[in-house]
């Protein structure tokens, strides 16, 4: 069955005589609830206005409509959705792969890799590869895992426990927005205190400074001028 164009769609508000009700509960422009009311009566007291009555409350019962310029309520919609969009933020799932035994140089430099992500919000997936007989070494692989997942608990949570998947075994973590919020404020109350301290002994200095330069000048006996 082939779908109608737009049928996907959100679907537009029943309006005036669309609305198929026989009973209304009538909301004014200014957010005023009138009452519920015949459809008839409903419909004539927003054309008195010069108005659309509006059915904002499909599912109510019994349904709710509000009277309203329907064009100015469409484009406030559509203003809505908009700006929502711009502030979703899209988050990808990052992924860092290792070696069973992968040397601590190049373990470091990966874990900074995911925590740098966490840090963005990104989810992360950390993949053990295992080639030829490495794959006898699948407790190393979790060791490493877990060890990684205990570096970050301090931002993030573990989604997804080691798993195997054909010759990989991966972990999922997530960036824990509670966590990450703690530890933003902590970081900034840190650099208050570091900044307070700086201007304080800043301060000091230039304190001992201007004390000295006021001390008055002692002469000493068989000094030469």
């Amino acid at each position: 069955m082939r779908r109608g164009r737009g049928q996907d769609r959100e679907r537009d508000a029943r309006t005036n005589k669309r609305i198929r009700a026989r009973e209304v509960m009538v909301i004014e422009s200014n957010g005023e609830k009138v009452g519920v009311m015949p459809i008839e009566i409903a419909l004539k007291r927003a054309q008195d206005q010069g108005l659309d009555l509006v059915e904002v409350a499909p599912n109510a019962n019994p349904p709710v409509c509000k009277i309203l310029d329907y064009g100015k309520y469409k484009y406030q919609q559509k203003k809505k959705k908009s700006e929502a969009r711009k502030h979703q933020v899209r988050h990808d799932l990052k992924e860092v792969k290792l070696r069973p035994k992968t040397d601590e140089h190049d373990y470091d430099f990966k874990l900074k890799h995911v925590r740098r992500f966490l840090e963005s919000g990104d989810k992360v997936k950390v993949t053990v590869m295992f080639r030829g007989r490495e794959i006898i070494h699948k407790d190393i692989a979790i060791d490493r895992l877990r060890e990684i997942a205990k570096n970050v608990e301090d931002i993030a949570k573990v989604e997804v426990q080691p798993r195997m998947e054909a010759r990989t075994m991966h972990m999922i973590l997530a960036p824990d927005a509670a966590k990450l919020a703690k530890r933003k404020k902590e970081e900034e109350k840190r650099a208050e205190e570091s900044a307070r301290h700086t201007e304080e002994a800043q301060g000091a200095n230039t304190g001992g400074e201007a004390h000295s330069s006021n001390a008055p000048s002692v002469d000493v006996p068989g000094a030469q001028s």
